[in-house]
Formats: C-alpha cells, structure tokens, sequence
C-alpha cells in the first residue's frame, strides 16, 4: 500500500478510536470516524480535542472531522479499517466488514484480548487482517463536555505485525507512534498480563496511579498473574515483555515495598494521576465490560491446564456482579476482594 492519501476507517470511534483518528487527521490523513450516535453528536457539535501524558494539546474543529454512524456510507470507501471496538462487538463488525467493505482493504485490529485478529480472520477470509496492539490508556471527558477530550494518560508504542501493507508510513503520526512485532500472539498475552489490571482499577474506583502505588492492591494483581503464567507455561505460551519487564519479573516487583516498588518501576507509575481504566468506564455507563477476554480468558486456560486460579477467579465474579448492579463501581477495598465472603453489595 504506497502512498498517504488512503481513506481510514475507525470502526468503533470510542476513546481509543478516536485517540487514534484525531492523531492521524491531525497530520493529514483521510480519517472517517464510524462512531455511536453519542460520539457522533459530541464531535459533529463541538470537535475533538487530542490532548496526551507529554502537555500536548490540539483541537481539530467540528467541520474538519468526517463522522458517520452508518457503516453502510462509510465501509466500501474504506482503504484502511482500525477495528476499535470492544471485544464483545468483533463479531458484528466483522459481518459489517465482510458486507459493505471492498475485498482489498486492509483490517487492523486494534483491540484488548488474544484473539480478537483470529476472530476478525476467521469472519473475513481471504482479506488481509492485521494483529495490533495498543499499550497506553485513553480517558474521555465527562459527557457533555465540549470539545469532547480524548487524553492519553500513559505511553508507549502501537505495535503491529509485520504485514508489508506500508502500515507504518501510514499509520505511525505525532502522538501514535507505532512500531512492528514479529510475534503478535506473545505481545497479546504479554497485555493481557497488564490488561489484568483493569478490573481492579474498576472495582476499588480509584485512578489508576494510586491503585498501583498501593502495595495491598499489586498483591491481587501479583496473584493473577501468577495464575496466568502458571497457566501458559503449561500451554506453552511465551508472553512478551511489555511494561520493560520481563514476564515472569512482574509478580516479584509487584510484591515490593511501596517505597522501592516506586523507585524501580517508574516507567510503570508513569500515568496520567486521573486515569482509570476502559472496565471502571464500562462499569460507570452501565455497560458490559470486556472480563471475559480478560480474566475469564486466562480462567479458561486454566480450565485446559488444570492450573487452579482462585484469585482471577474472585475478580471475575466481583465484576461480574458489579456488571449485574448497574450502579458503577463498587468501591471495594484489597480486603472485600480477597475475602471468600458473597459479593458486597454495591454503593
């Protein structure tokens, strides 16, 4: 694919869809956001500002974004199409793709879990589909307020695979750097340790920086992975070094002292001090999280492997429940997480 004048879709213009798109029709390129008519209704009425952890912050007016809910107006001018919805949407986005998209653009997935390209390649044969990963948090601003903000609260850099579609001159622009990987599965798994985060980030209700600083809270994020590396060594499975430690690293520094986990992993705390996680999000609309390419992903690796996993275990069923009492997070402390008791009841 030669050339930076072709057409980009964002299939699911959520906070990373349309992090994403506001970087790439900042520096030019042809960007449609494919967006719920919420999102729509924001950017049509007062634009976009893309701001980020490193003080930049830039504002692209209304009229200069191209914003449509219709997949139908939208798929079949598509060259490029970054998948951008929750897991739980890869399946209806790919029937959307297969119907109304051209059979040589090019599909990226750019989405949590380990198998949502499989997913998207199993729906769309023949079509060239593109594993992604994107490292860093995006926090939306509150509903209505405009400009709606999509603010990268973390860093790091989008990682492909290697596909020979010239992704990287189109896609890699100020604010979105992307780099190619070798081995996108080990890279998914390799998240998905991270990823684990997510849900006590949305079951204590507390920015993201202050959970991690909080030595009680990496305890339970120690002990599920713990659990998922326990689970795929016995798959055989080699996570990717993602946070600049080695995999099987993570646990021993999550178990520091406050004061030393702080000196050493600073590139890990290096988080915006309001950011939280896509699950608290879900769990504050009332929404339907993404635990089961989460940690019910791991539970069912374990389920192969016979590797017990009594901690991811207790986390699923907490946001399991959160999710069915619709009233946003609950507000749990280290301790309501780790007793065996019923779920509390949420505030």
């Amino acid at each position: 694919m030669a050339g930076l004048d072709k057409r980009i879709v964002i299939a699911g213009a959520g906070s990373i869809g349309c992090y994403a798109g506001g970087c790439l029709a900042l520096a030019g390129r042809q960007v449609v956001l494919l967006a719920r008519p919420r999102i729509g209704e924001a950017l049509r009425s007062g634009g976009l500002r893309v701001s980020d952890l490193d003080g930049n912050d830039r504002l692209l007016d209304a009229n200069a974004l191209v914003v449509s809910d219709d997949p139908a107006a939208v798929l079949p001018g598509a060259d490029v199409i970054l998948v951008t919805v929750k897991s739980s949407a890869t399946q209806d986005m790919a029937a959307l793709i297969e119907t109304h998209a051209r059979p040589d653009a090019v599909v990226v997935s750019l989405q949590n879990g380990v198998d949502n390209a499989d997913r998207l390649r199993g729906a769309l044969t023949g079509r060239m589909v593109v594993a992604g990963m994107v490292p860093f948090n995006v926090v939306q601003s509150p509903d209505g307020e405009w400009p709606l903000n999509m603010h990268r609260a973390s860093d790091g850099k989008v990682m492909i695979e290697e596909s020979g579609a010239g992704l990287l001159g189109l896609l890699g622009v100020e604010g979105f750097a992307i780099e190619t990987h070798a081995d996108m599965k080990a890279v998914a798994w390799g998240k998905l340790l991270m990823n684990l985060n997510n849900a006590l980030v949305a079951l204590s209700d507390l920015p993201l920086a202050t959970e991690l600083a909080d030595r009680r809270w990496r305890l339970i994020l120690a002990g599920q992975i713990d659990e998922a590396l326990a689970a795929m060594k016995a798959s055989g499975i080699a996570p990717a070094r993602i946070a600049g430690l080695r995999p099987a690293l993570l646990p021993l520094v999550l178990r520091l002292p406050d004061w030393l986990f702080r000196r050493l992993a600073r590139r890990m705390l290096a988080i915006d001090p309001n950011a939280r996680s896509s699950m608290w999000d879900d769990l504050q609309r009332r929404r339907p999280t993404e635990i089961d390419d989460l940690q019910v992903a791991i539970l069912r690796l374990c389920g192969k492997t016979g590797v017990p996993a009594p901690m991811t275990e207790r986390v699923a069923a907490l946001v399991r429940h959160a999710e069915a009492g619709k009233r946003g997070s609950p507000g749990l402390t280290p301790g309501q997480v780790t007793s065996t008791a019923s779920p509390p009841r949420s505030a």
